[in-house]
């Protein structure tokens, strides 16, 4: 064997000494990098936040479970044009004649509006009321989101909480014209009748209930 050829072999041998050497030393690294990954992966997850009664959770979240049950116990699926639920059939007649003849409409352009919450009675309004002071501590922070027993216009059937978002995304942008307008900044599914608004459009949102004087008799 000619001496560059024994040159080229020792420098192969040389080579494929240090090449596997690096193998050994990337496996190793990667095995100790790695344990602590697979360490992660083995722990437990970390255990689900509790759900606080918050934007449509009891009174409407879309798409959103709270504590207890909607008010009145509303099916899933109840719509404007249901006759024999009260939390429909009580709400104010004007009020539901507008939600009626705006789910008309809405339904051309394939939206349903569902009934989360209509009329309520003072006894549900109550325990909403409570379930919020359990969840936020204190009756100062719970009305930002269920108004006190006795305040609603969901008890005089003036008022009605809507689903699903496409529902209130229509309404947005249409409500007016039926005088259908959201009032709350915070509850973007809760609709009242304000026949104003068919010629000079909705009055502007309150942040949350305790901006409304109504909440304050």
């Amino acid at each position: 064997m000619s001496s560059s050829k024994r040159a080229w072999a020792a420098g192969r041998r040389t080579r494929s000494t240090i090449f596997a050497a690096a193998l050994v030393v990337s496996a190793t690294v990667v095995g100790v990098l790695g344990y602590p990954s697979l360490m992660a992966s083995s722990s437990p997850a970390p255990s689900p936040q509790p759900i606080v009664l918050g934007p449509h959770t009891s009174l409407g979240r879309d798409d959103q479970a709270a504590p207890g049950q909607p008010p009145m116990d509303v099916p899933d699926g109840t719509t404007v044009f249901e006759n024999a639920h009260p939390a429909v059939a009580k709400l104010d007649p004007k009020l539901l004649h507008a939600l009626r003849h705006a789910a008309t409409d809405a339904g051309d352009d394939g939206v349903e509006f569902a009934v989360n919450s209509g009329w309520r009675s003072r006894k549900d309004q109550a325990r909403l009321f409570r379930e919020a002071v359990a969840q936020y501590g204190s009756e100062t922070e719970a009305a930002r989101w269920v108004a006190t027993p006795g305040t609603s216009a969901h008890e005089s059937g003036d008022a009605v909480d809507l689903r699903p978002a496409e529902a209130t995304a229509w309404l947005s942008e249409h409500g007016a014209r039926y005088g259908l307008c959201p009032i709350y900044r915070n509850e973007p599914w809760h609709y009242e009748l304000r026949p104003d608004a068919v010629d000079h459009g909705c009055p502007p949102l309150y942040d949350d209930p305790t901006q409304d004087p109504r909440m304050q008799r």
